[in-house]
């Protein structure tokens, strides 16, 4: 065995050997696999294996797209079957709401090039008698859906990997991984030990175990999963085809043909934790007793869908655990406090996923950063606040609606409340209705007599949202910005830091402000921060809460001078927006500080009071109007909202929740980390390249010279939706709508949303550079149909920034 390697994975499942795989293919061959016991074993040998191309998240779509076309080229590169079986995918939708979302995926297959369409019920029988289409108001049909044979597609990546150059030791458990001083990794076996840069933690239903060799906790959470295999149907053996599978996921059940009989599994609302202290080290190719009373009215909607599985005897049953995230996605990336640690666990959908997986784990580790903002799967979107309980009840929560719809903006209930704020109490007495943000509980509307709903249409919280925007617009708002992240930077070298990690110029006057990307390995927008320098040799710096953890791999990658000191203020200090056109008047009443624009203009910042409370008062309001963030101490977030809120009330403001602040910041064009900031886009295609000074060094300063040398490859362009067409289907854009131009798709929408204080429907989205211009018609395709738009030229919310500087 190797005693060096470029990388070494742990764990021998399909993940695990889909790295291994692709880390050769991206030139990587001193790698090395280590499995504790035979390949496969764990999750993967039992797997449905199922694959399908089309998710609700379209970087999701791509690499499920990816992963199923590369199953046939790895046959023929290794010469191992796969065992790939492609007879399509039948999609059933009973519900509006599933209509919606399928016809939003019929759009996105016709935007990307895949192949997902409507069938009729006629095509739908033909394609598969068995299936009893009562109640089913649309189908679609997906030609490439179908199944692998999980054990051959593991030995393919392992067959290519082994071709490749790479290493593979099966029956050999990893007995410690130990950090070194310079930053690299000793991974200890019985075998002999490996020096590397790099761990990859791929162990699977060991993957907790594996994590903790190292210090590190990752939240997931084992739970069992059932699935049956019924004796051969005549009806099956007849034909000279095989048939397609059904996505019937109103009916929370999966089938398809398994030889010749049909395979049917279920998510099931009993849920069933397992392995809660830890997975068993001798657990290999085990299963659980058959429990299929647990699954008995999934069954009956399936037998109902498709009679045959009712009169046919059970072949075999298969009980088998799974490895779930809080979230269901994959944990994955680099953890953040450990260099060199790579986690890759927690996967559902693997078999249609893997090869994606695979490749965007290598392209990380090779080149840095992946290809596609892939935020929805960095492990860095849970902190430590992801205790065992949350994770627990999330699990649950997630396996027993895995089939549900997860709707835009969509709250879950499922292990809160975990963090609340000092406030929290009196937000709910004043009607409150709670999201989570980080681990928080964050106001997101303030009525409770109207119950959060998720949806792709209007809700009944829409004119509730809207009234607060309005009345900011009118008067003036207090939103809750303590979601947001606050990090202090002090000492002798704070500027010199700064200016070598971002890459606008640090402001030079004390109370002076700056908005600076920070630029990714590919140079894309990694990040968007508000600097200020309070004083010679310290700077306040604000910016996205859910992507703290995410950052500070960037903070971590420009080394702090001697005697600087960089720390996170996120949990010790909370804020509050004041903003609107009576903010001036609001705080007049609460502070001495003058704040009129001679005294205190847009963009500068200075230590006040309010009512009593010592503030960090910032002229900047993501509403896009006249405001003032004010940043307190934790202990003081109570004494200062009652106050703010207090005199609001007396120029007709009140409390606004995070909902109205999107919409507000729609209206004014602002664009937001996570949705038109992402690495995938460079500061020339989202409007920042004029933040980027590149006469100064600073961190991925070559990647960005080199794109932006480049012409835009696509724009990012505000639209307004037509106001007859979102009345007529009570709906806004969300994001991820496709964007069509004379039957053309040219992009796809970021954010979208009613614009309250403007009174239109309005959405921000990117599409392929000079397709469009201003006033040019578009249709973008809510609920996946074609909804009028046209491209504006200026956001129609104060578009001169008058309001903001007045």
């Amino acid at each position: 065995m190797k005693t060096h390697a470029q990388a070494v994975v742990i764990g021998g499942g399909v993940i695990g050997c889909s790295i291994l795989y692709h880390l050769t293919k991206l030139g990587w061959t001193d790698v090395v696999l280590l499995e504790r016991d035979e390949l496969t074993s764990g999750s993967t040998w039992h797997a449905a294996a199922n694959i399908h191309g089309l998710h609700d998240s379209t970087n999701i779509s791509r690499l499920q797209h990816y992963t199923m076309t590369l199953y046939k080229d790895l046959e023929a590169e290794t010469g191992q079957s796969c065992g790939v079986f492609q007879p399509g995918s039948l999609y059933l939708a009973q519900t509006e709401a599933r209509e919606h979302q399928l016809r939003l995926q019929e759009a996105k297959a016709r935007l990307y090039g895949m192949n997902f369409h409507e069938v009729s019920r006629d095509e739908a029988e033909r394609l598969h008698p068995l299936v009893d289409f009562d109640g089913v108001r649309c189908i679609m049909y997906e030609p490439d859906g179908g199944n692998v044979d999980p054990s051959g597609v593991t030995a393919a990546y392992a067959a290519g990997a082994r071709a490749n150059g790479a290493q593979i030791h099966r029956f050999t458990p990893v007995m410690a991984t130990e950090a070194q001083a310079d930053g690299t990794w000793i991974v200890r076996t019985p075998k002999g030990d490996i020096a590397t840069p790099w761990v990859i933690n791929a162990a699977g239903l060991w993957g907790r175990e594996v994590a903790a060799l190292a210090g590190i906790r990752l939240p997931l959470q084992p739970t069992e999963h059932q699935y049956f295999v019924t004796e051969t149907i005549a009806e099956i053996a007849a034909l000279d085809r095989r048939l397609p599978s059904v996505a019937d996921r109103d009916g929370e059940y999966y089938l398809r043909q398994e030889g010749q009989g049909l395979l049917v599994g279920a998510y099931e609302r009993d849920v069933r934790l397992w392995a809660e202290k830890g997975t068993p080290l001798d657990f290999a190719h085990d299963l659980f007793p058959d429990d299929l009373e647990r699954i008995e009215d999934n069954m009956m909607r399936a037998i109902d869908r498709v009679p045959a599985v009712g009169t046919a005897g059970i072949k075999r049953v298969i009980n088998g655990p799974m490895i779930w995230s809080p979230d269901s996605n994959v944990l994955m990336g680099p953890v953040p406090e450990k260099p060199g640690y790579f986690v890759c666990g927690g996967i559902i959908p693997g078999f249609s996923q893997s090869g994606g997986m695979g490749l965007m784990v290598a392209d990380w580790i090779v080149t840095g950063e992946m290809r596609y903002d892939m935020f929805a799967w960095d492990l860095a979107r849970f902190g430590d606040w992801a205790n065992d309980a949350f994770t627990k009840a999330r699990v649950c929560d997630q396996y027993a609606h895995r089939f549900a719809i997860h709707f835009p903006g969509e709250e879950r209930a499922a292990g809160r409340p975990l963090r609340q704020r000092p406030v929290y109490a009196r937000q709910a007495a004043l009607g409150a209705v709670f999201g989570l943000n980080a681990g928080w509980e964050h106001p997101v509307y303030f009525d409770a007599d109207v119950a959060d709903s998720a949806g792709f249409t209007r809700q009944p919280w829409w004119d509730v949202v809207g009234r607060e925007a309005r009345m900011l617009r009118a008067a003036a708002g207090i939103i809750d910005i303590s979601n947001f992240a606050v990090y202090r930077v002090a000492g002798p070298g704070a500027e010199d830091w700064l200016n070598a990690l971002f890459a606008n110029r640090m402001p030079r006057e004390a109370g002076r402000s700056c908005l600076t990307p920070l630029i990714g390995k590919r140079g894309g927008i990694a990040g968007d921060f508000t600097v200020t320098r309070l004083q010679s040799g310290e700077f306040r710096v604000i910016g996205s809460g859910l992507a703290e953890r995410y950052h500070k791999r960037f903070f971590d990658a420009v080394p702090l001078p001697d005697g600087t000191l960089w720390e996170s203020l996120t949990e010790a200090l909370c804020g509050f927006n004041v903003a609107g056109p009576k903010a001036r008047d609001v705080l007049a009443g609460l502070t001495d500080a003058s704040l009129q624009t001679a005294d205190f203009p847009f963009m500068r910042s200075a230590e006040i009071r309010v009512a009593g409370v010592a503030c960090l008062a910032l002229r900047v309001s993501f509403t896009g109007d006249l405001g003032w963030e004010l940043h307190c101490a934790q202990e003081d977030q109570d004494a200062l909202y009652a106050a703010l809120i207090g005199a609001a009330a007396s120029y007709g403001g009140g409390p606004v929740g995070s909902r109205a602040l999107m919409a507000l910041r729609l209206e004014k064009g602002y664009g937001s980390w996570s949705r038109e900031y992402s690495p995938e886009y460079w500061p020339q295609e989202v409007g920042l390249a004029r933040l980027c000074k590149t006469d100064k060094a600073f961190l991925n300063r070559e990647a960005l010279l080199a794109v932006l040398d480049e012409p835009a490859r696509e724009t990012l362009v505000m639209l307004a939706l037509d106001e007859a067409d979102c009345a007529a289907s009570h709906a806004d854009a969300s994001g991820g709508e496709p964007i069509f131009h004379d039957g053309k798709g040219i992009g796809r929408i970021t954010s979208g949303g009613y614009g309250y204080g403007v009174g239109m429907s309005l959405a921000l989205g990117y599409v392929t550079a000079d397709s469009v211009r201003p006033g040019d018609a578009v249709d973008v395709m809510v609920l996946g149909r074609p909804h009028r738009a046209v491209v504006l030229d200026k956001p129609p919310f104060d578009p001169e920034g008058a309001r903001l500087r007045a």
